[in-house]
């Protein structure tokens, strides 16, 4: 389907999906604290969403080893560090917390984008970015109030969400030569690799129940897995920009399953930044 051509009630569903299931990964992550440490829970989601992909013919596909190092410095910076950041940050800040500050993800990307990679920014673009950014602070600010462990947490979010302004700038020309999922699935090998020894040293501080462990596995298979063939499906069907929508869902859900369902205590003034912070990668994204 061309980008033009109007979508479907099924195609809007299609692209609501993958927001839906990344929206309550940090639902996931808060439910999977409750039986494992903060040290294991990456490698065990990585390992999930390798199985599932592995699954996917499409993902099995050769590649260079020239594609190699590149690969493995990729899976460093989209998995093994900001994935690793979020369930430390989890402890010490809630989930719908979380969630709202990951929608500032394309303010991120966009920003290392034109900082880093000198990919250039119109003056639209950039006033959406400021707009964003004051919106993150926004959201931060009720957290300062509560101890230096809260303030922790952002930081711990905020690295990570720089690490994928990073990566997902690299990544763009790796999966444009070799296909958005081979390299994905590389990728969360070599990041397995690389988290696997830190979650093995936590196995002895593991309370166990099954309720945490479904929850992880849900986490894995379906947010570090599933959620983006679904992405890859919808940007070669409905377009990329179309398929960038599903970002926006996220900080809604998070908020939604932390205050309803974890009776998550969410300051109004971070509702606020969050929406400023979507209006503002609205803004960024519509005039690139």
């Amino acid at each position: 389907m061309s980008s033009t051509t109007q979508p479907t009630t099924a195609d809007w569903a299609r692209l609501a999906t993958p927001g839906l299931i990344w929206g309550t990964s940090f639902f996931f992550i808060a439910e999977g604290l409750e039986a494992f440490p903060a040290i294991m829970i990456t490698p065990m989601r990585i390992a999930f969403g390798f199985a599932a992909l592995a699954c996917v013919p499409a993902s099995r596909a050769p590649i260079p080893r020239s594609a190699w190092p590149r690969i493995i410095a990729l899976a460093a910076v989209w998995m093994a560090v900001p994935l690793s950041m979020f369930p430390f940050a989890e402890e010490r800040v809630s989930s719908s917390l979380t969630g709202m500050l990951n929608g500032a993800t394309p303010l991120f990307v966009a920003t290392v984008g034109a900082l880093v990679f000198k990919k250039k920014a119109s003056k639209a673009q950039v006033n959406g970015l400021l707009v964003g950014f004051a919106g993150v602070i926004i959201i931060a600010v009720p957290t300062f109030n509560e101890g230096s462990s809260s303030v922790i947490g952002i930081a711990l979010i905020v690295a990570a969400l720089c690490c994928y302004g990073f990566s997902l700038n690299v990544a763009l020309p790796l999966q444009q030569a070799h296909g958005s999922l081979p390299v994905l699935w590389r990728a969360q090998a070599a990041a397995l690799v690389m988290t696997a020894p830190f979650g093995l040293t936590g196995i002895g501080d593991v309370d166990f129940a099954w309720k945490p462990l479904v929850m992880v596995v849900l986490l894995g298979v379906f947010g570090t897995g599933l959620a983006y063939v679904m992405t890859v499906s919808n940007a070669g069907r409905l377009g990329a920009n179309r398929a960038s929508v599903t970002t926006y869902l996220i900080p809604v859900v998070a908020l939604a399953l932390g205050a309803f369902i974890r009776d998550e205590s969410v300051d109004p003034l971070s509702i606020i930044g969050c929406a400023v912070a979507l209006a503002g990668a609205y803004l960024a994204g519509r005039s690139a």
